[in-house]
């Protein structure tokens, strides 16, 4: 049996769930989610807490299982506390801003880089080189964090570039100009 699988999905309170045919609604204050599972699984509520099972011990339904479980949690927990990611910009010169709801980006190219956030997912800049990603779908914020950071991901001679906050960046040593033999 599954370990992540076979635990049953809390229900908080002020987090409205509604399982019809292979489609469930998580609504709850940070937001609305929906999500279709495989058809292998069975999914049950009883309103204090949301059941996972599977059909048989085959290799794909084991997967699923716990795949199926974390999702519908993630969910749970992106209506309640919601997910965040913050990102750093190193470099001279390179700063972001807050255009529109969309992020504008200028990390070194003649032109800025603008990134439009999809529907349900928040952007701000505390600062010149922060940006904090915002939103109830785990799914969505680390996909948009990704597509910013990878506008200049970085660097590992000088450190510039588009980082995640903690991230630690590798850093290489430069070319050495030994004296050698001609």
């Amino acid at each position: 049996m599954s370990r992540i699988g076979k635990q049953p999905v809390a229900i908080p309170a002020g987090v409205k769930v509604n399982v019809t045919g292979g489609l469930i609604k998580v609504e709850g204050p940070k937001g609305k989610l929906e999500f279709g599972w495989h058809p292998n699984m069975k999914v049950e509520s009883d309103g204090k807490a949301i059941n996972i099972s599977r059909p048989d011990d085959e290799r794909l339904n084991r997967a699923l299982h716990g795949l199926t479980r974390s999702l519908i949690n993630n969910m749970v927990e992106g209506v309640t506390k919601g997910y965040e990611k913050r990102l750093k910009v190193e470099g001279i010169g390179y700063q972001a801003k807050i255009d529109k709801k969309a992020v504008v980006l200028m990390v070194g190219y003649s032109n800025p880089i603008v990134k439009a956030p999809p529907e349900g997912v928040t952007v701000e800049c505390p600062d010149v080189n922060t940006i904090v990603i915002k939103g109830a779908d785990k799914q969505k914020v680390g996909q948009f964090a990704a597509e910013v950071r990878s506008v200049r991901k970085p660097e590992p001679y000088k450190g510039k570039g588009i980082m995640y906050e903690g991230e630690k960046i590798r850093r290489k040593e430069g070319k050495s100009f030994a004296s050698g033999s001609a």
